[in-house]
């Protein structure tokens, strides 16, 4: 046993010293043999295969038992009419951005978990119409675009990505422009914001391998975008024009029939995405929140409701203000968490016109000094479920350490005005974006505990959406190859769930099996 034990630790201790090198390194292009030489697999491995997770000595592979599904039956948002289903269209799972899948996920924590290696994390994930994957896998050295077996894992095709700018000093690790949020559209096809200042809309060809996609627009965005600043997301409005946001704090338009662009800049930067409903956008900078419209001049302001913000990147933060994509609730509300200390779940009435105040609900969530959250927050009903990620950085994790605890339920009154806390858990999710399954009325999400023994563990943890317990854990891994940075639980149609991972992607099949793997 602990033979088998230094093997898994020298392996994740490999990894961490990989992935630090080659973020240390300047200038260079990492190679896809060394990443895979230091996760113990072969350079033909690589992109191509499924790795099998070691063995961990006498730690339990699960704890807890299966439940019975309890759906959870709530407004579900409509479905987009220039995007793929919910559920498959984007990493927040719709265009209200809810992080409530439409999909089962599993009832108990006996899974075949399967590892899927390349040298970059496959954070966001969707579905085309045959259930296969396509997912952007964003390298150190640049982004790919990948479509996968939803079983096997296996690689069927790939595209290579406009390459990420270099810069002395750059955390790789936190910037998530450049194909981190793309999204499926109606016809099938990968609409990817890129790091040359495009849009790409990519389409499927039939074809496999290099030639398994194919280029139907791309859209130049250098006019409205200035030389420098980075399109980090990409999203259609209801009458099909494809609107952006940037890290600079510009947010704009492309129609795709005339090709022009509208663009403003807005008060701040954006480190996050964006919501859409039938009638606005909702953008959020580092010092205020939006609702824009498109108008013949470009972006118009329907309202602008600055939040507390004490200015500071706390721990688990990607920059210095939300931390959230905003989260449309119902076809009136709309939640974001602030950057007080403690931060704040705020919902407000999103019409262009309101009666009394904007602002329904401030309640502050996590401990003075130990909050932060860089993660949407899930929205079903009038529920939203928050997450701590205060302390969270890939060094922060090593060793036996983690996050502060936290993942809250925080409900809206029955008369719409203020809020309540219903539950908390203690459970320590560095920072993954969680998930609520309609269907099997489970929250998922990643944890790590802290281990007074130096052991890096990371669990794929179910809690109880009513009541807020922990009804089981799986083992997921071990080490920074198993650490997730950020990437969201993704619910497949057939009840499969995916994890990025900094190495590639980790799935989860809930029948324990894995057709075509011995």
């Amino acid at each position: 046993m602990a033979r088998r034990r230094g093997t898994a630790a020298g392996r994740a201790a490999a990894v961490a010293a990989a992935l630090g090198a080659l973020v240390l390194a300047s200038g260079h292009a990492p190679r896809s043999e060394a990443l895979a030489a230091a996760a113990g697999t072969s350079a033909a491995d690589t992109g191509a295969g499924l790795v099998p997770l070691p063995a961990f000595g006498a730690v339990p592979e699960s704890q807890g038992s299966a439940v019975r599904a309890r759906p959870l039956r709530a407004f579900a948002p409509p479905r987009h009419p220039y995007m793929a289903a919910n559920g498959r269209s984007n990493l927040h799972e719709d265009a209200y951005q809810t992080d409530a899948s439409p999909h089962p996920g599993p009832l108990g924590p006996v899974l075949a978990v399967n590892r899927y290696t390349v040298a970059g994390e496959c954070a966001s994930i969707t579905f085309d119409r045959k259930g296969r994957l396509v997912t952007v896998c964003v390298g150190i050295d640049r982004p790919r675009l990948k479509l996968l077996e939803p079983r096997t894992l296996r690689e069927l095709g790939t595209m290579d990505l406009p390459p990420r700018p270099t810069a002395p000093g750059a955390d790789l690790f936190t910037n998530f422009a450049g194909g981190g949020y793309f999204y499926l559209d109606h016809r099938d096809r990968a609409v990817v914001p890129t790091f040359d200042r495009r849009i790409l809309v990519v389409r499927q060809t039939g074809l496999s391998g290099t030639r398994a996609f194919a280029v139907d627009a791309a859209f130049a965005l250098g006019a409205a975008v200035p030389m420098g600043d980075q399109v980090i997301s990409a999203l259609p409005d209801w009458r099909g024009r494809i609107w952006f946001a940037t890290k600079g704090g510009v947010a704009g338009y492309v129609d795709p029939a005339s090709r022009r662009v509208r663009a403003r800049r807005l008060d701040a930067p954006i480190g996050n995405s964006f919501a859409v409903d039938e009638h606005g956008v909702y953008i959020v900078t580092d010092r205020s929140f939006y609702r824009l419209e498109a108008s013949a001049r470009g972006p118009r302001t329907v309202w602008r409701v600055r939040y507390r913000n004490d200015g500071r990147r706390k721990p688990g933060q990607t920059q210095t203000g939300s931390g959230t994509t905003p989260t449309l609730l119902g076809r009136d509300l709309v939640a974001i968490t602030n950057n007080a200390d403690p931060i704040e779940v705020v919902v407000l009435r999103r019409g262009r016109r309101v009666r009394g105040k904007r602002v329904v609900c401030r309640m502050p969530v996590f401990a003075t000094g130990a909050s932060s959250t860089d993660q949407s927050l899930v929205g079903i009903g009038r529920s939203l479920i928050v997450e701590n990620n205060y302390g969270y950085s890939v060094a922060a994790v090593n060793g036996g350490r983690s996050t502060a605890p936290g993942i809250w339920r925080v409900d809206l009154d029955r008369d719409g005005v203020g809020c309540k806390v219903v539950w908390k858990a203690r459970v320590r999710a560095p920072s993954v974006v969680p998930k609520v399954s309609r269907r099997s009325g489970l929250v998922y999400t990643y944890e790590k505990p802290r281990r007074s023994d130096g052991r890096d563990l990371w669990y794929l943890t179910a809690l109880d959406f009513r009541t807020g317990r922990v009804v089981w854990r799986r083992l997921a891994g071990e080490g920074q190859a198993s650490n997730n940075n950020y990437a969201p639980i993704t619910l497949g149609p057939d009840g499969t769930l995916y994890l990025g991972v900094i190495p590639g992607m980790l799935a989860f099949f809930p029948d324990g099996r894995t057709a075509g793997v011995p």
